[in-house]
């Protein structure tokens, strides 16, 4: 489990299906993320049992929900993910609506990026919709740079990619890994 002073960011499990099910299907995931046909509470079953659970164990990291200390509510995700046409893995988030412009996820971010450097990373990437200026601002604020154009293979909607060395990384708020 990864902590801040806010957040606790815990690996998913098949009982986070019901927030899985909100989260796929807010309007930012739906616009900048894409539409994962997880229309019911057992296609986020399936999801997570099939997506997000496996990484865990197939690469040492994933997606992690991020969880508000407070009252332990999930409000969104953030994490890894290593996809086959990518050398290094790259960093997702996302929040529920209620939850964004708080500096959640540039916690979040963070401390995913300490985390990453602890398991050893000495990368990694993240890519977004030329047209999705938060996510960008956010990417660069947590110490991301050197935007390029970038087309998954197969799609033709292009990309921004970018990259972040995590040997030179420095988190201000650093986070409890336990």
């Amino acid at each position: 489990m990864i902590q801040t002073s806010r957040l606790q960011l815990r690996q998913f499990v098949l009982e986070d299906a019901a927030f899985i099910l909100a989260l796929l299907n807010t309007p930012g995931w739906l616009k900048y993320i894409g539409d994962r046909s997880v229309h019911t509470e057992l296609d986020a079953t399936r999801y997570l049992a099939e997506r997000l659970i496996p990484s865990y164990r197939e690469h040492g990291f994933g997606f992690y929900c991020v969880v508000q200390k407070t009252d332990q509510t999930p409000i969104g995700m953030c994490g890894f993910a290593k996809r086959p046409y990518l050398d290094e893995p790259d960093l997702g988030f996302a929040l529920l609506p209620a939850y964004s412009g708080q500096g959640f996820a540039v916690e979040a971010a963070e401390a995913c990026l300490l985390y990453g450097k602890q398991l050893g990373l000495k990368e990694v990437t993240a890519f977004t919709l030329p047209t999705n200026i938060r996510s960008i601002k956010l990417l660069e604020r947590v110490g991301f740079h050197s935007p390029a154009p970038f087309f998954i293979p197969g799609d033709e909607e292009e990309l921004l990619l970018l990259r972040k060395e995590l040997e030179t990384t420095k988190t201000p708020r650093a986070p409890k890994i336990s």
